[in-house]
Parts: C-alpha cells; sequence; structure tokens
C-alpha cells in the first residue's frame, strides 16, 4: 500500500508505546496524504464535523487525508457510525488506534471497512536500539553500567515511550560515576509513606504477637494477645492480623488454619466482647501449635516480581478463547488440548507466555500437609515431562 501511495483504512491494535502514533504519521508522510490527528478522548462530533469538511475541500483540490484517531475505542457507536460515509466515499484515510480488543469495542460495519494490524511489545533489542538511537540522537550516553541499562529496559516492558521519558531524565544525570542498578531505584521510584509515629505501642504489640504465633509460642501469644485487648484493641483488627498470618506463616502446611480463623472472626462477630474473645484466644492458640511454612508467601513474591518484569506478555494463543471470527484468524484457541479428555487428566500443555520460560515459583515444604503436597507436584512434573 505504500508503495503505491493508495493506504486503506487502518486499525493499529497493540499496548502502549509500541508506535502506533508514530505509524501513522509514517503512513502519511509516505502516501503523502495530509495528517490530521483526533484523540476520541478530548474530540466529538463537532471536531469530526470540522475535520471532515477540511478532508471534503482538500479533495475536491487532489488532496488527500490521513484522519487519525488516538484511542478509538473510546468513541461510542453512534460517533464511530459517523466515520462510515467518509470512510465509504474515500473523503479520508482512516487510521485508528486502540489498546483494546477491536473485535469487543469497535462496531462491525466500521471494523468491515479497516484492516486491522497487531502491534506487539517491544522487545528487549527493540528496546535496546530505541536507547541508542537516543544517545545518538543527544550526542551523549546514558550514564549507567550494563546492569543499570538491562533493568532501564525491564521497567520498560516492552513500552517504547515509556523507555524514552525515562531516558530523558537519565540524560540530566552527571555523565560519572555511571549509576548502577541501586542508584537507578533511587532516582526513578518514590519511597513508600512511613507509618504514623503516633501509633508505635499499636504497632509494637501487633508485631510482637504475630512473630511470637511465628516462633510458636502460644503462651507469648496469648500474652501479646491480652495486652492488646487489655488496652482497647479493636478485637476485628486483631482477627484481621490473625487471618494474614494464617496464609502468611503456615499456608498450606495446616490448610485448615485458615477455616479456623475465619470461624473464630466469625464467632466473635456474632458473640461480641468478652464472650467472643474468647474464639479469638481458641484461635490464637491453634495458630502458634500448627506447623509454619512461608513457601506460599513466598510464591506470591516471586509471581509478582515475574508479573512486573513481564507485565505486557499475552497468554499462549492456544489457551485464548476466540469469540469473534477475527481472533480465530490470528490463531485464538488454536490446538487447545482439553485437560479432562487425556487419559491422566492432563495435557502438560504450556500456560505460561510463550516468550517466559517456565518457572517454579511455589517449592512446598516438608513440613505438615506440604509433604503431600511436594508428591503431587512431582506426580504433574513427570507427566509434563512425558508429554514434551
Amino acid at each position: 500500500m505504500v508503495a503505491s501511495e493508495k493506504l486503506t483504512s487502518i486499525i493499529l491494535w497493540g499496548p502502549p508505546g509500541t508506535g502506533k502514533t508514530t505509524t501513522a504519521r509514517l503512513l502519511a508522510t509516505a502516501t503523502k496524504l495530509i495528517f490530521e490527528p483526533l484523540s476520541a478522548v478530548f474530540s466529538g462530533v463537532a471536531d469530526l464535523r470540522k475535520v471532515f469538511e477540511a478532508a471534503r475541500q482538500r479533495r475536491e483540490m487532489g488532496e488527500g487525508t490521513l484522519l487519525f484517531i488516538d484511542e478509538i475505542h473510546r468513541f461510542n457507536r453512534a460517533q464511530q457510525d459517523s466515520f462510515l460515509p467518509y470512510v465509504e466515499d474515500g473523503t479520508v484515510i482512516l487510521v485508528g488506534a486502540t489498546t483494546e480488543n477491536p473485535s469487543f469495542e469497535l462496531n462491525p460495519p466500521l471494523l468491515s471497512r479497516c484492516q486491522v494490524l497487531v502491534l506487539n511489545r517491544l522487545g528487549d533489542t527493540a528496546l535496546e536500539e530505541l536507547m541508542q538511537r537516543a544517545e545518538v540522537e543527544t550526542g551523549s550516553k546514558l550514564p549507567l553500567d550494563n546492569d543499570a541499562r538491562a533493568a532501564v529496559r525491564a521497567m520498560a516492558d516492552g513500552d517504547g515511550r515509556y523507555l524514552l521519558n525515562l531516558a530523558e531524565i537519565l540524560f540530566d544525570c552527571p555523565a560519572e560515576p555511571l549509576l548502577d542498578t541501586q542508584a537507578l531505584t533511587e532516582i526513578v521510584q518514590h519511597r513508600m509513606p512511613l507509618y504514623d509515629k503516633g501509633q508505635e505501642s499499636h504497632y509494637n504489640l501487633i508485631s510482637a504477637l504475630h512473630k511470637s504465633l511465628r516462633g510458636s509460642d502460644a503462651d507469648a501469644a496469648l500474652y501479646w494477645f491480652a495486652r492488646m485487648i487489655v488496652g482497647g484493641e479493636d478485637p476485628h483488627y486483631i482477627a484481621r492480623r490473625l487471618l494474614r498470618f494464617a496464609s502468611e506463616d503456615i499456608g498450606l502446611a495446616d490448610p485448615d488454619a485458615l477455616q479456623h480463623t475465619l470461624s473464630a472472626w466469625q464467632a466473635y462477630e456474632r458473640l461480641g466482647s468478652p464472650e467472643g474473645e474468647l474464639a479469638l484466644v481458641q484461635c490464637v492458640i491453634y495458630l502458634a501449635t500448627a506447623p509454619k511454612s512461608n513457601k506460599a508467601y513466598q510464591a506470591e513474591k516471586l509471581a509478582t516480581q515475574a508479573a512486573r518484569e513481564t507485565g505486557s506478555l499475552m497468554p499462549p494463543k492456544h489457551i485464548l478463547n476466540a469469540p469473534t471470527q477475527m481472533m480465530r484468524d490470528l490463531g485464538y484457541g488454536k490446538d487447545y488440548n482439553y485437560d479432562h479428555n487425556t487419559q491422566e487428566g492432563f495435557s502438560g500443555q504450556n500456560y505460561f507466555p510463550d516468550d517466559m520460560d517456565r518457572r517454579r515459583f511455589y517449592e512446598p515444604g516438608e513440613r505438615g500437609f506440604e509433604k503431600e503436597i511436594t508428591k503431587r507436584l512431582a506426580y504433574w512434573d513427570k507427566l509434563r515431562t512425558q508429554k514434551e
């Protein structure tokens, strides 16, 4: 289309910072069309009418118009329908940009008149190339060591615009010494707010209770629980922290701990003080004497870190539903194996993103019920290896 200078209307679908607006500008330049940008967030029907009238006048003089609409999915159905006559008669070449699935967000009549082009998140190589281009443009090197440079690319997470904005900040830093990862973090991240120092005793006592439970010291835990109750602490606050403890420090070593804690909280809510406090006492003893494991807590931290590093990766297409023909044409749902139809009830398919290696986040311990979970995971790992 560019070679013949004859564009058809296009929808550019992709995550932020992948070059949708830049692509539209380049298309207009390459095909000698007047570039008319609009944002669906800030524009309405009146703005569209002005653009269409200007495009009509240009057409009469032999000039074409490329109408670029950013966030086109923000226009309602009626606004989208208003494009149709001008797209059909060639008054404008429409290029729309969206981060949302066009199958769901755009009117079928409009979508049928456009070609959908999918833009993917920028990979590590592309992000590095952007950084190098920025350095050539400014005539200076980013003041980063190799690890910090890799960290900048990881922070961008496929978003070229974010990477360039970050580079602008870093170009203002001194050329020497080079920033390492820790120094980079101090520059680009805000510190979390501190606790209110006026409630220091409140936090000291709940910390003492939590750590006594973790240390399986039922008597010390009972003492700190009683200190908080005598001091006028809200039992609902204590119950909430006990519920958190059941997941954070016991987890699947004793799956019943969570239910016991929730039942104790419900019992307190029905009985109130002071009768209901005995249910919380019973809960404190149960949690203190239960087997301990923070493996679920550690798994959550590792999974969260991975999600932040790779938060723009799409699920593999074979596990995506395909309710529209366009999605089926793109390969959504192709070659999915329904686990229940296999002999073992286990297909062994990959459920991680295609561009991400398989990782093990949860490593069960050898305490309590987690011994059984270790056996289960080993069984699935064995089957997965056999099916590879």
